[in-house]
């Protein structure tokens, strides 16, 4: 009977090494499947017909719907200038209207596919969260709004007891506490999840100050009673680097993505826009031909694409200096550039060049 026991401990181990063996086995292939899925939403793009496009509940210049439904904006732009590279028409893109606090969870759980939605690129975000930011498409950073009749000129004039009017669970929230600590001011948040509940309370006198990034404070003062009462503080107190982010682990669609931004901008450097692009095959520059699809074809096979990718974007959505223009400097939200010039011309606006 012990030699059986015996016999059936040591088959007993075999088992078990069996088990372990297959089980590891399964961990791989399970790993393996899940890669797939997690690399299939350029494929699933192509099949459904249309970009999945997180954006904000309403930041005019930035992204924002009309009466009819109608979304534009420069973060708008970069959802078109995909849906223009996968699927040959920058209007197929279905766009979803997302809280800060919700924006991130959407993305995650595949209610969405890219995030343009006036986002920081922080390291936390970018590291931590299973979320690839794909570069930037605004450079911003963050300020603070008064009324005139305040009488304040600076930041350094905020006293003990200040009332702040600001978004819930973004960076600026970070930013305003490590600002007042800083200063040794003594100051009460009055916060809201949607954009537009914290310019109402700004605008009915609820708080003091309303901060965000100045970006944002031009663009949603266009919503106040009277947009010329207001005044943004000339301090800046931080940087936001703003720009679009996709799930981690899908390197062909975080490619396609990155790469329609910079083929935006890069487009303008080299003078390439909607009205001349067709022209412009003709040119002797070889970045140029790169550009408007005129050379080779390996760019647009890296990427999944054909060779046109490039192009469409350009003859479509324009390149990014039309797309600022129609939407941020025509309508006067922000007619400067700053920063968000190009490096050639005095601002950091600077990309990989497209080869």
């Amino acid at each position: 009977m012990k030699f059986l026991i015996i016999i059936k401990r040591g088959k007993m181990k075999n088992i078990i090494k069996a088990i372990c063996s297959f089980s590891i086995l399964a961990l791989v292939l399970t790993a393996c499947g899940d890669s797939s899925k997690k690399a299939s939403t350029l494929d699933a793009t192509k099949k459904q017909g249309f970009v999945k496009c997180g954006v904000s509940q309403g930041v005019p210049g930035f992204s924002n719907a009309d009466a009819s439904g109608n979304w534009t904006g420069i973060d708008v732009d970069v959802c078109r200038a995909v849906a223009a590279a996968v699927l040959g028409d920058a209007s197929k893109v279905k766009y979803t209207g997302l809280s800060a606090k919700e924006r991130f969870t959407a993305l995650q759980a595949g209610e969405i596919d890219i995030l343009s939605r006036n986002t920081t690129w922080t390291l936390e975000r970018d590291a931590s969260i299973g979320l690839t930011f794909v570069g930037v498409n605004f450079y911003d950073g963050q300020g603070f709004m008064v009324r005139k009749t305040s009488g304040l000129k600076s930041v350094n004039e905020f006293k003990n007891g200040v009332k702040v009017c600001t978004n819930l669970g973004t960076t600026t929230e970070l930013n305003m506490a490590d600002f007042f600590k800083s200063k040794s001011v003594k100051y009460e948040p009055v916060v809201f999840e949607k954009a537009d509940e914290v310019v109402q309370a700004y605008d009915a006198g609820r708080c003091d100050t309303y901060t965000t990034d100045k970006s944002a404070l031009a663009a949603q003062s266009t919503k106040m009673k009277d947009p010329t009462e207001h005044v943004v503080l000339p301090e800046t107190i931080s940087k936001e680097p703003l720009g679009p982010v996709v799930r981690q682990g899908d390197s062909k669609w975080e490619d396609v993505v990155r790469w329609s931004l910079n083929v935006f901008i890069e487009a303008e450097e080299y003078g390439v826009n909607s009205g001349n692009i067709d022209s412009m095959k003709d040119s002797k520059n070889p970045a140029i031909q790169r550009i408007v699809g005129a050379e080779g074809t390996k760019n647009g096979e890296a990427l999944g694409l054909d060779n046109q990718w490039s192009y469409r974007i350009i003859k479509q959505v324009g390149n990014y200096g039309e797309s600022y223009k129609r939407n941020l400097a025509d309508t006067n939200i922000m007619p400067e550039r700053g920063p968000n010039q190009l490096w050639t011309k005095g601002g950091i606006l600077y990309v990989p060049p497209v080869r």
